[in-house]
């Protein structure tokens, strides 16, 4: 697993790739995923709307190609089956992003667990765990929520 991470990072990973605040784009964007696919399997339901919501998060937030994001999909999916915390990646991204972006971060994890018609308690439970541990404030987790359920709303 570690090869193909180090594989990834090495085709993809230009010098222009850093955020500027010591991590890689590719980094924060791994952990990112991770942390969506990890969404997707808090309820032990893993349904094909929240696989295809994460995909498409994760293409339209980083720009990134479908062969690019299938490939991040699959590292992220690696995490997500060897995480044994959330530390790793939420101390990056709490490192790395802005407090706009951590609140983006929440929206999609909201859009990732309302894809499928329904809220189970447990996603709730890792939308406010990984808000608390990136700082983000109740009232902004509120509002993500507000904003993911709106956007379902209207695709339907």
């Amino acid at each position: 697993m570690i090869a193909s991470i180090k594989k990834f990072f090495e085709q993809h990973l230009a010098p222009e790739d850093s955020t500027g605040r010591g991590h890689s784009a590719r980094q924060l964007q791994l952990a990112t995923a991770a942390l969506l696919v990890e969404m997707t399997r808090v309820d032990h339901e893993v349904q094909a709307q929240e696989l295809d919501t994460v995909t498409d998060a994760i293409r339209a937030s980083f720009g990134l190609s479908y062969e690019e994001t299938a490939e991040l999909m699959a590292l992220a999916e690696q995490e997500a089956d060897q995480m044994t915390s959330y530390f790793a990646f939420t101390s990056l991204i709490n490192k790395a992003y802005s407090q706009e972006e951590k609140v983006k971060l929440i929206e999609l994890m909201w859009q990732v667990a309302l894809s499928d018609g329904r809220l189970d308690k447990y996603e709730e439970h890792l939308i406010r765990k990984v808000a608390n541990l990136i700082y983000v404030p109740r009232q902004e987790i509120v509002a993500a929520k507000h904003r993911a359920l709106h956007a379902r709303q209207t695709r339907t």
